[in-house]
C-alpha cells in the first residue's frame, strides 16, 4: 500500500457509514458496528490482541468436542487449500482461533498478521473481518481486502463459516484465510465451498459422537441443500437433529438452540417409505448386534439397548429376528 492509502481506506469506511448505507448493506452495517459500537479508528494500527497460553488452554478445553471432531475435516480443508497460501483457522464462539493449519514457510506471514492462535478476532477487537463478523452474523461470508475495517487488514482475504453443535447452539467458525494479492474470485468461490462442506463434516461428526448410541438417520435434501441428521433411540423416537435437520423438518423452531429436543416418534416425524425403510433397516442392525454382543441373552440385550426385555421380544418377533 503506498502512503495515502491508509487515509484513504479510513475515509471510505467513514463515508459509508455516515451515508447510512448500513440500512442497506450488511457489510457496511458491520462497519458501522465496529466504529459506533466498538469505538473503533479504522486507522488503527495495533496487532491484534492475543489469549495468554493459559487463557488458550483453557478456551480450547471449553470446546474440547469441537476440536476433536474437526481435526480430520481440517487436514483434508487444509490439503486441499494450503498450497494456494492460505491457512485454515477453527475458532470458538467468541472468535479465537484455537486451532489452525499452515504450511511452515508462510506461519512467519501469518503469525506477522494476527492469524494464528488465541489471537482475539471479534469484531469488539479486530472491527469487520471474517470470523469476528461470522460470529455476529452467524452466516457463511467473505470479508474480502478492503471490506475488512481496520486498515491494516486490507491485504487479508477471509472466508468464515458457522459451526453448529448437536444440539443446534453455534460452536465456532471455520475460517480459510489468505494474505496473497492474486486470489481470484473463481478461487474464493471454490474455498466458500470447501469450507462449507468441512463445516458440515465437522457438524455431522459432532452429531454422531454426541449420539453414539443412537441409529443416526439421514434427512431426504430439500431444494437442492444438503439433508440433515436425526438420532433415533431404541424406542424409535428421534431424540435429537442438526440444525439443518430442524429447520428442514420444522421442529425444534420453539427450542432454545443448545437444549435437547422434545422427543418424537421417528415414523411421525419422517413418514413415509424412506423413512420406514430407514427406521427398518437401522434398528434390525442394532438389534442383531445387541444379541450377538450379549450372546443371544435377550435380558442383556434390552439392559445393554435400554429397553425393557417386553419391547425387545416385540422388535425380535417384529423383524423375525431368533435369539
Amino acid at each position: 500500500m503506498n502512503g495515502q492509502a491508509p487515509q484513504h481506506h479510513a475515509a471510505r469506511v467513514e463515508a459509508a457509514i455516515a451515508s447510512g448505507q448500513a440500512a442497506r448493506s450488511a457489510l457496511v452495517a458491520s462497519w458501522r458496528r465496529s466504529s459506533r459500537l466498538h469505538h473503533l479508528d479504522p486507522s488503527g494500527r495495533g496487532l491484534p490482541k492475543r489469549l495468554t497460553e493459559a487463557e488458550l488452554r483453557e478456551a480450547r478445553e471449553r470446546i474440547a468436542p469441537l476440536l476433536a471432531a474437526a481435526r480430520g475435516a481440517m487436514d483434508r480443508l487444509y490439503q486441499a487449500v494450503g498450497a494456494a497460501g492460505c491457512c485454515v483457522l477453527l475458532a470458538d464462539g467468541e472468535g479465537v482461533p484455537v486451532d489452525r493449519r499452515g504450511t511452515p514457510a508462510d506461519d512467519a506471514t501469518f503469525q506477522s498478521w494476527g492469524l494464528w492462535t488465541g489471537a482475539l478476532w471479534s469484531e469488539e477487537h479486530e472491527g469487520t473481518n471474517g470470523i469476528g463478523t461470522c460470529v455476529v452474523e452467524q452466516r457463511p461470508l467473505t470479508i474480502d481486502r478492503d471490506q475488512h475495517f481496520f486498515t491494516r487488514n486490507t491485504l487479508l482475504s477471509c472466508t468464515a463459516v458457522p459451526i453448529y453443535d448437536h444440539e443446534a447452539a453455534f460452536a465456532g467458525v471455520l475460517d480459510v484465510s489468505s494474505c496473497r494479492a492474486d486470489r481470484t474470485d473463481a478461487f474464493s468461490s471454490l474455498i466458500a465451498l470447501a469450507a462449507s462442506e468441512a463445516a458440515k463434516r465437522i457438524e455431522a461428526d459432532m452429531f454422531r459422537r454426541a449420539f453414539a448410541h443412537a441409529r443416526i438417520v439421514l434427512t431426504p435434501a430439500a431444494d437442492g441443500q444438503c439433508g440433515g441428521l436425526v438420532a433415533v433411540d431404541a424406542d424409535d423416537l428421534v431424540i435429537g437433529a442438526t440444525r439443518s435437520a430442524r429447520v428442514g423438518l420444522g421442529i425444534g423452531l420453539g427450542v432454545a438452540p443448545g437444549r435437547p429436543l422434545r422427543p418424537v416418534p421417528a415414523a411421525d416425524l419422517l413418514g413415509g417409505d424412506i423413512a420406514h425403510e430407514q427406521l427398518a433397516s437401522g434398528q434390525r442392525a442394532v438389534l442383531q448386534r445387541a444379541l450377538l454382543r450379549a450372546g443371544g441373552n435377550v435380558s442383556a440385550a434390552a439392559k445393554a439397548l435400554g429397553v425393557s426385555r417386553a419391547t425387545l421380544h416385540r422388535k425380535l418377533k417384529r423383524f423375525e429376528l431368533s435369539h
